[in-house]
């Protein structure tokens, strides 16, 4: 499937620093919730399912590269206002992140 270079566009993708790293007790799957702070946009919470790949001390103070401008959505009753973006097969994951620190909520094109 094609996504037009418009539709592309349409994505609001920043870098962030996540800030606060909790478990999400009762769910199903191992789950996280974060706190990332996106500099002068704000602090955005996002849920994601990538505690068996990350402890809370490796992604404390981590910067990351996420699409902000999503539709807030519950997952395990966290509202997620945002995704990380990451790479991933079948065994493994990594977040995606600036390879030199950058200022948080600089635009990822």
């Amino acid at each position: 499937m094609s996504v037009s270079i418009d539709l592309f566009a349409q994505l609001d993708i920043r870098v962030g620093r996540i800030i606060e790293v909790d478990d999400i007790p009762g769910a199903r799957k191992p789950i996280y919730k974060f706190k990332i702070d996106f500099g002068p946009l704000g602090i955005k919470q996002c849920a994601g399912g990538i505690k068996p790949y990350y402890t809370k001390e490796q992604l404390l103070g981590k910067q990351v590269v996420a699409v902000i401008n999503l539709e807030p959505k519950s997952v395990v009753g966290v509202i997620s206002e945002c995704m990380m973006l990451s790479s991933f097969n079948e065994t493994d994951l990594s977040l995606l992140a600036p390879d030199k620190e950058m200022p948080l909520g600089t635009k990822v094109a």
